[in-house]
């Protein structure tokens, strides 16, 4: 069974999952991250992990510059941590610390972290030359916070973060799960794809705007994303998925990622070299199951 969307260029492909014994399979995962760019650490809980790469992902589906994701991250950083918080100074609320009472949205919208990140790009790509501004200055420009230079204290970390989740920093970008027993009753959907292996590729195709084609075999347990045409720019996309497929490892049950030679493996320590590992041309994503 085949399941399309728009064609965008990348073709998602089904295939044979890792699979291992019931007691080695995690599942539930739950932890923290961490981001390392040339020496330069970041430390993200789960919750700044997958805020940090739905604000960079929606960058590169608009077709942003790396440069916009890392003044976003700033701002997030300093507005709220990268938290969605229902609170702020008077009406101010969510990822940016947007006001309703200053026409960014009804606050309903601006708690929704899609909505407040469009909302971040749509007013920063109206800021002539942002592209070559300090990444405080253009921060401020679309905030008018009341502490114009506080961003600059967060450039560091939003710049490593935006390399890894952007893909210019290929296997940065991990996370330490734990989990506890595995679920065995995950059914195949209409598509012919588990849920979990499913839930990948709505995913995908809603955070990035990617045509996905979904082919089901070995039970839908994985998901091989195939990247055309194959070049340089296809390879740091492929970074990008893979980097935003791991910093949301906990919430889609992701068990395996693989690009490139190198595959993270939920419960274990970082990136690892594995020859058995997918190639630069796709991305194999195994779902716990």
């Amino acid at each position: 069974m085949v399941v399309g969307l728009a064609a965008m260029g990348i073709i998602a492909v089904v295939g044979v999952a890792v699979l291992q014994s019931a007691d080695e399979i995690l599942a539930g995962p739950s932890g923290d991250c961490d981001v390392t760019v040339a020496h330069h650490e970041v430390k993200l809980s789960g919750e700044q992990a997958e805020n940090a790469a739905l604000i960079t992902a929606l960058s590169i589906r608009r077709g942003l510059p790396a440069r916009a994701a890392s003044i976003a991250l700033a701002t997030a950083y300093q507005e709220s941590d990268l938290y969605n918080i229902d609170y702020g100074d008077r009406d101010s609320v969510g990822l940016f610390q947007q006001r309703p009472s200053q026409g960014w949205g009804s606050r309903e919208q601006l708690l929704d972290p899609v909505y407040a990140t469009n909302a971040f790009y749509d007013a920063l790509q109206r800021v002539d030359g942002y592209e070559n501004m300090d990444i405080t200055v253009a921060a401020q420009t679309v905030q008018h916070s009341q502490f114009p230079d506080a961003y600059a204290d967060h450039e560091a970390d939003a710049r490593t973060v935006a390399s890894s989740l952007t893909g210019y920093s290929p296997a940065t970008f991990s996370c330490d799960l734990d989990g506890g027993a595995p679920s065995a009753d995950d059914k195949l959907t209409s598509t012919g794809l588990t849920s979990r292996a499913d839930a990948v590729r709505k995913d995908l195709a809603e955070r990035f705007g990617e045509d996905v084609l979904a082919s089901a075999h070995y039970d839908g347990r994985a998901v091989e994303i195939y990247l055309r045409p194959e070049n340089a720019a296809s390879k740091v996309r492929g970074w990008a998925l893979a980097e935003y497929l791991v910093a949301n490892a906990a919430r889609l049950d992701v068990r395996t990622v693989g690009f490139d030679g190198r595959v993270w493996r939920a419960g274990e320590d970082g990136w690892h070299t594995d020859t058995s590992a997918s190639g630069g041309d796709h991305l194999h994503v195994d779902v716990f199951s």
